[in-house]
């Protein structure tokens, strides 16, 4: 299945693995806020290991 709308735009440009830390999503929002206006957006996930992982697109 091809990617539409959205998807087929972001690029993948990062992943950083690390500890879980219960207050990451706020760093994630933070950064998605204040760098909207420069194409790029954050995202945060859990990997099988239980460590955080954040990853970094372009628009």
């Amino acid at each position: 299945m091809q990617p539409t709308g959205d998807e087929a735009r972001l690029e993948l440009l990062a992943t950083r693995t690390f500890k879980a830390y219960d207050e990451m999503y706020k760093v994630v929002d933070f950064l998605n806020k204040t760098l909207k206006d420069y194409n790029v957006i954050f995202g945060l996930s859990k990997d099988e290991h239980g460590q955080m992982v954040i990853s970094i697109y372009k628009c």
